[in-house]
């Protein structure tokens, strides 16, 4: 198993968590792409997302695979005016993480993080590990401590 900052700091925490493995296609880096290689219902299968507010800040939105976030309610959760999604290519220098494996644990910086209410639904949900090609199987609750999250209505 490649161990990835977001593993490690998972195991420091003593946070219980299974990895899936699956092949890595440039084409396929979608959540839902994602679920079907690792034979998961892609509602379970949550997609990390990083926004720029109007007052600059940056925040990271956790959703199922199979939606989109709305930036309205995005907003209201973050409680600010309004939200967009960054560009790509700002994602790396902000996150230290690439696209297909931006993982909401062990970023380069502690940014404010809401994860979707609909996690609460299941016992176990995927995010990324931090790597293309590896995703973490953890509780919603376990998540929202690791990354300090609140639960929000964000689809």
């Amino acid at each position: 198993m490649q161990k990835t900052n977001a593993i490690r700091i998972l195991e420091k925490l003593k946070i219980e968590f299974s990895t899936d493995e699956y092949p890595v296609d440039l084409d396929e880096l979608d959540a839902l792409s994602v679920a079907l290689k690792i034979n998961a219902e892609p509602e379970r299968v949550f997609k990390t997302l990083v926004a720029r507010s109007s007052d600059d800040n940056i925040y990271v939105f956790c959703i199922p695979g199979n939606f989109e976030l709305n930036l309205k309610l995005a907003a209201h959760a973050a409680n600010v005016k309004k939200i967009e999604l960054i560009n790509l290519r700002e994602l790396l220098p902000l996150t230290g993480y690439i696209r297909g494996g931006c993982s909401p644990i062990g970023m380069k910086k502690k940014y404010k993080t809401f994860i979707d209410e609909t996690a609460q639904l299941f016992d176990k949900i995927f995010v990324s590990a931090g790597a293309r090609g590896i995703q973490v199987s953890i509780s919603p609750k376990d998540l929202i401590r690791a990354v300090e999250g609140i639960f929000a209505e964000l689809i």
